[in-house]
């Protein structure tokens, strides 16, 4: 190495990929993928016989499989982290491994931080090399800092130094990633064009530079909403491949998805997922889906639309909610009094206008559904 360029030590990183820290007071309430798939992942680089690109810790075709799902030749059950169309994932892992950046893009809700967040933890073992994008997002955050004191002591020096997640990423061949990169300011953005251009960080205080080893590449998410916050130039757009997560296709999906995903959070918290909720999970998923695109499921009603997202996410949540709710002041059975209240609070952002959307649905739809007067009347109950 040349007497001009910069490295990180090990000491900077995680250690071992799949070796979690420990939470203060015990376990961590939410693990990192690479800690709680660990097993999946190590399953996975055992029957791993395909070439894997430079520092990756699987081969494309296990980092898809990882990601979908799919059953071993030895009978392990790797479980699907996504759901959706195979091809978005395989042109998103293509991606990772060309010199080509990738944008995952999308309306709240669609999975983009989830599947950034596995995609890192498959393919470079570590999916904590993170800069959260703010609208106080500093170019400190994506480039480099000063430790102030050392540097008032002693001068710029290498000990002064403090590399961001993506200097660190550069410098050991990892997946760095960026979420929501149009809240950050477009001069900071910027900051991006020479690291994803030239591979190259300069560092100009020290006459020195990181030059992005093998195994380097960024996983930036932005959603549809924020078009107009800081749009990305054309120079750094040219940069990213973009790929589009889409909203569910079906509802049976949407309800496997929001299924799997409650249930994961509900062991974290010791809460029963059992199958007497399902029904209650098939109504939410069919309110928000009806809201979400003005129309009832059979096409015969047109409705009129909230102002939120009633997104696959808040239907995660408010079926989260509604299982710890049953669990600590019920019987343990998710019901529709359980979801009513979420669901009035994620239908009703906008106090007047909103309520009189939800009121509508309500009387014109829910109350003449067979089979839903338990939930009109949960429903009503609260918004009354």
């Amino acid at each position: 190495m040349s007497a001009n360029t910069f490295t990180t030590t090990g000491d900077e990183s995680r250690q071992t990929a799949g070796a979690a820290p420990e939470a203060a007071g015990g376990e961590a309430l939410r693990p990192h993928a690479e800690d709680s798939f660990a097993a999946e992942l190590r399953a996975l680089a055992a029957a791993d016989d395909r070439p894997r690109p430079e520092r990756w810790q699987l081969s494309p075709w296990a980092v898809a499989t990882y990601l979908l799902g799919g059953t071993l030749a030895d009978g392990t059950v790797i479980t699907p982290k996504y759901v959706g169309p195979r091809r978005i994932v395989e042109v998103a892992v293509t991606t990772l491994a060309t010199d080509r950046a990738l944008l995952l893009l999308g309306v709240p809700g669609t999975a983009k931080t989830w599947v950034s967040e596995h995609l890192a933890a498959a393919v470079s073992g570590d999916s904590t090399l993170l800069v959260q994008g703010t609208a106080g997002t500093p170019e400190e955050a994506i480039r480099y800092g000063w430790n102030y004191a050392r540097l008032l002591a002693h001068g710029p020096s290498r000990e002064a130094l403090v590399p961001s997640p993506v200097m660190r990423a550069m410098a050991q061949g990892m997946t760095a990633r960026v979420e929501e990169l149009t809240r950050i300011p477009a001069d900071v953005q910027d900051t991006l064009i020479t690291v994803l251009s030239e591979k190259t960080l300069p560092i100009p205080e020290l006459g020195q530079e990181v030059q992005a080893v093998r195994g380097f590449n960024l996983i930036a998410t932005a959603n549809d909403r924020d078009r107009g916050v800081n749009e990305l130039s054309s120079a750094l757009r040219r940069r990213f491949n973009t790929v589009v997560l889409p909203l569910p296709a079906t509802p049976d999906e949407e309800v496997d998805i929001v299924s799997r995903r409650v249930g994961q959070i509900g062991r974290s918290l010791d809460l029963p997922a059992g199958p007497e909720g399902l029904d209650e999970i098939r109504r939410v998923v069919t309110v928000f889906r009806e809201l979400r695109a003005g129309l009832t499921t059979d096409g015969r009603t047109k409705l009129k639309s909230p102002s939120g997202t009633l997104s696959t996410a808040e239907a995660i949540s408010v079926v989260t909610n509604g299982l710890a709710l049953a669990t600590h002041f019920g019987d343990g059975v998710l019901r529709s009094g359980d979801v009513a209240a979420g669901i009035l609070g994620a239908v009703v952002r906008d106090p007047a206008a909103d309520r009189v959307v939800w009121q509508e649905y309500l009387e014109t739809v829910v109350r003449e559904r067979d089979g839903w007067k338990d939930f009109y009347r949960a429903c009503r109950e609260v918004s009354a």
